[in-house]
C-alpha cells in the first residue's frame, strides 16, 4: 500500500466523524445555517425589502420570503450581474454560473466566497466517504478524469462566468493535479465531439482508475475507447474501479455501462448544481445520497400535489417523511432566498437524512391527471430489464394526445443497444410495472381512457443528434426523461 493510499484513509476517518458530528443534530444544524444567513444578509437589498432585521423564525421567514423560481428572483440578479453591490448576498458574487434557461433566455446563479468552498469540499468528501467505508484507497495512485464543459471564463462587470463545471476546474487541489486529466488545453475545447475524441487519445494509454461525469456523456467517451482499442474499457484500463456521476440516475444506463466496461464498478452518486452541491452518496450499502445539512443551505420541502396550490405548506428538516415527493426549496449562502430549483426529491432514510432525485416539477406527464414523475419511468424500464438482454442508450417519454386512431397514450422513446426478442412482451412488461408505479396511470388503462404504452425505436445517436441541434451536446447537459408535450418527440429520428 502506497504512502499516499494511507493518507488517503486516515483524511477519510477524519472527514467521516467530522461529517457524523452534524448528522447526529439534523434540526439543530439546519437551525443554526438558518440564523446564519439571515443575519448575513441583513443589509443586502434583499434583506432590507424582506425585513430580515424583523426575522427571528422560521415562520417569520415563511411569511415574509414567498418561494420563487430564477424569473421570481430575476429583478435582483440583473443588478448583481450589472455589477452592484450588496444586492442578494454581501458584496459581489465571485462567479456566476451561466446555465440555459427557458424564458429568460440564459441564467446567472451567484457564486461566493462562501458558496464556493462547498462545492469543492463536498465532491471530495463523497470520495473520502467512499474510502473510509470500502478502505479501497488504491484508486489515488492511479490517473482521474473528469468529463467536464470548458474552464475558459468570460467576464461581465468585473465578475467571471462560465459553465459550473468549468469553473470547478479552476479549484482542483494542488495533490490532484498530477492525476488529472484530460490536460488543461483538451478540456478547453468546446466542440463536445472533438473534445471527447482528444480525451480518447489523451487517455488510452493512461493507468484511468477514477472516471466521473454524467452517465450518457460517458457512455460516450466509453463507445469511442473501445472503438479505438477493440476491446472492453476494463481491459484498456485494468485498475478502472470507481465511476463518480451526478444529473441523472444511473441504473437505465447500468446494463450498457458494464458491457462497455466487462465487469462490474463501484459508483457514487452526486447531486451537484449550479445552485449549491446538495448531496452525495455516503454509503455503497443504503439507498439514496447524505443531504448536506451544514453547507450553507437552509432547505424547504414542498409536496409535489401541493405545489401549484395557493399557499402551499412548506416543511422544514424536522417534518419531512419518508417516500413523499417533495419540491426542493432553498435559500443559501450565495444569495437564493426561497429559490425553487425546480428538482423534487423523496427521502429514503431519515437517519440519516438521505435523498435520491426523483425529477423535475417541470418534467412530467400529466396530460390525463396521472401525473407521472421522473423516477416512475425509470424504475418501470429498469424493472422491465430484468431477465432480458435489453440494453438502453436513452430514452424519453411523452403522451400522445390526439392519434390517428383509438385511445390515446404514452409513447416511450427509446434508443436500444441491444433490442428485445418479443417487442410486445417487452412493452407489455414496461406497462404493467408503470401501472404499478403510478396508480393513477393504472386507473386511466383500466378505465379505458388511455391504452397501453407504445414504444417506438429511436436512431443509432438520435439522442445525440437531437442535442447536437439544439446546441447542448455533452457537458451538464441531459435529456429530459419525461415532457408533458412533443416538442422533443417530434424531432427524433426514428426507425
Amino acid at each position: 500500500m502506497s504512502l499516499k493510499s494511507v493518507a488517503a484513509k486516515i483524511f477519510a476517518k477524519r472527514i467521516y466523524k467530522k461529517t457524523q458530528a452534524w448528522v447526529t443534530t439534523p434540526v439543530e444544524t439546519q437551525n443554526a445555517v438558518f440564523l446564519n444567513l439571515i443575519q448575513a444578509a441583513k443589509e443586502t437589498q434583499f434583506g432590507k425589502d424582506h425585513h430580515f432585521d424583523q426575522i427571528k423564525t422560521y415562520e417569520d421567514f415563511s411569511k415574509q420570503v414567498p418561494v420563487r423560481d430564477y424569473e421570481g428572483l430575476k429583478s435582483y440578479v440583473d443588478k448583481v450581474v450589472k455589477g452592484e453591490e450588496n444586492i442578494l448576498w454581501k458584496g459581489k458574487p465571485l462567479y456566476f454560473a451561466k446555465t440555459s434557461g427557458t424564458t429568460s433566455g440564459a441564467k446567472y446563479i451567484p457564486l461566493t466566497k462562501e458558496s464556493m468552498p462547498y462545492h469543492i469540499d463536498a465532491a471530495r468528501n463523497a470520495i473520502l466517504h467512499y474510502i473510509h467505508e470500502t478502505q479501497n484507497a488504491d484508486f489515488v495512485n492511479g490517473k482521474m478524469i473528469f468529463l467536464q464543459g470548458s474552464p475558459i471564463l468570460e467576464e461581465k462587470y468585473g465578475i467571471k462566468l462560465g459553465r459550473l463545471s468549468g469553473i470547478v476546474a479552476h479549484f482542483v487541489p494542488k495533490y490532484l493535479q498530477k492525476n488529472r486529466l484530460p490536460s488543461w488545453e483538451t478540456n478547453c475545447i468546446e466542440d463536445w465531439e472533438t473534445k471527447v475524441n482528444a480525451v480518447v487519445d489523451e487517455t488510452i494509454n493512461e493507468d484511468m482508475t477514477v472516471i466521473s461525469g454524467i452517465p450518457s456523456w460517458v457512455q460516450m467517451y466509453f463507445e469511442k475507447l473501445q472503438q479505438k482499442a477493440e476491446k472492453p474499457v476494463g481491459a484498456i484500463f485494468k485498475n478502472f474501479n470507481l465511476f463518480i456521476y451526478g444529473g441523472v440516475n444511473y441504473e437505465p444506463y447500468r446494463a450498457k455501462f458494464e458491457n462497455l466496461i466487462g465487469r462490474k464498478v463501484d459508483s457514487i452518486e452526486l447531486f451537484p448544481a449550479s445552485e449549491g452541491f446538495f448531496a452525495y452518496q455516503d454509503s455503497q450499502k443504503e439507498k439514496g445520497m447524505l443531504l448536506l445539512l451544514n453547507s450553507g443551505i437552509f432547505y424547504e420541502f414542498i409536496k409535489s400535489e401541493d405545489f401549484y396550490k395557493e399557499n402551499p405548506k412548506r416543511h422544514t428538516i424536522g417534518e419531512v417523511e419518508l417516500g413523499v415527493n417533495y419540491v426542493l426549496i432553498i435559500s443559501t449562502n450565495a444569495g437564493l432566498w426561497g429559490y425553487n430549483i425546480g428538482d423534487t426529491v423523496q427521502f429514503t432514510s431519515l437517519k440519516p437524512y438521505r435523498v435520491i432525485v426523483s425529477g423535475r416539477i417541470k418534467h412530467y406527464i400529466s396530460a390525463f391527471g396521472e401525473h407521472v414523475i421522473g423516477k416512475e419511468v425509470e424504475c418501470a424500464l429498469q424493472e422491465a430489464m430484468i431477465g432480458t438482454t435489453v440494453q438502453v442508450n436513452e430514452f424519453t417519454v411523452a403522451p400522445q394526445i390526439t392519434p390517428i386512431e383509438g385511445l390515446p397514450y404514452h409513447e416511450w422513446f427509446i434508443e436500444f443497444e441491444n433490442e428485445p426478442e418479443d417487442f410486445n412482451a417487452f412493452a407489455e412488461a414496461l406497462d404493467n410495472s408503470m401501472r404499478k408505479q403510478n396508480i393513477y396511470y393504472d386507473d386511466l388503462i383500466v378505465g379505458n381512457v388511455l391504452k397501453k404504452l407504445v414504444v417506438t425505436k429511436v436512431s443509432k445517436n438520435g439522442f445525440q443528434e437531437y442535442m447536437k441541434s439544439i446546441g447542448k451536446l455533452g457537458g451538464q447537459n441531459k435529456i429530459p426523461r419525461l415532457s408533458n408535450d412533443r416538442s422533443i418527440v417530434s424531432v427524433l429520428n426514428q426507425k
